[in-house]
């Protein structure tokens, strides 16, 4: 645990210097990040305007904050490594990491979680940015600011497991480009960032209560905007661990047969 913790700080530091060369990228990020909440915000509250103040629960302030939760969720639980995956394996970057003492993924945790605390102003400017402007309101109870934390924590876990098994598809395909952008679009729909979930059709949110995607970000979002009971907070958690459980298991089989494959066609 020793050598691993003291793997991960040095990890951290490099990652945190290799972000710092690419300024540029981080400023676009910024406004990617500030523009599809605004955009959001903008046309729901108009809709909540148009129908009398109010949607389905929703009032503008509701959406804002709404909204502004499920940025803050997507910027600490997003991953890119199924992105970069592909590339690695074709042009040869993965051999040497195999050669370290460790596993791969954590080195990706660790670049990630640099990313996160390095942009963590970032979002934080944001957010008050978009607080002011759309005058959202949050009253989370106590029980839903205690419960947030984990909630988050377990998303993070279940969306890397999640994404770095679909990152392992590229050693069996070369161009996985369309896959990724299949999956991007379908966590965008059935997450709840795009719309509340309870905007879908019935059949819709049934496919969202069954996958992971749900818990990845409306669950600790609407956490934080306090529209969950105390049996939905249990059952999350529940359905939570369950998913992560799950996804470890496909990580796992993934890995070995992928990495079977990889050595076969490098070797």
């Amino acid at each position: 645990m020793r050598q691993l913790i003291a793997v991960y700080r040095q990890q951290l530091k490099t990652a945190i210097a290799e972000q710092l060369q690419y300024r540029a990228a981080l400023v676009i990020w910024l406004l990617e990040v500030a523009l599809g909440p605004a955009v959001s915000i903008s046309v729901w509250s108009t809709v909540a305007r148009s129908e009398g103040g109010e949607v389905k629960g929703y009032s503008p302030s509701g959406f804002a904050a709404y909204f502004i939760a499920t940025m803050l969720v997507n910027y600490a639980t997003q991953t890119w490594v199924f992105w970069e995956f592909s590339r690695r394996v074709r042009e040869g970057e993965f051999s040497p990491l195999l050669l370290r003492p460790i596993h791969p993924i954590h080195g990706d945790i660790a670049q990630h979680l640099a990313y996160k605390i390095l942009m963590l102003p970032v979002i934080g400017l944001v957010t008050l940015v978009l607080l002011l402007a759309f005058h959202a309101s949050f009253l989370p109870s106590l029980v839903s600011l205690v419960a947030f934390l984990p909630a988050l924590l377990l998303a993070f876990a279940l969306r890397f497991a999640l994404e770095w098994t679909l990152a392992l598809l590229a050693f069996w395909l070369t161009q996985v480009n369309v896959i990724n952008q299949l999956y991007v679009v379908i966590v965008l729909f059935l997450s709840g960032q795009l719309i509340p979930l309870t905007f879908l059709p019935a059949g819709l949110q049934t496919a969202a209560t069954w996958l992971p995607f749900q818990w990845i970000v409306a669950f600790p979002a609407e956490l934080l905007v306090n529209r969950l009971s105390p049996s939905a907070i249990a059952t999350g958690f529940l359905v939570q661990c369950l998913w992560l459980l799950v996804s470890l298991g496909l990580l796992a089989i993934t890995w070995r047969r992928g990495l079977r494959r990889y050595t076969a066609v490098g070797g």
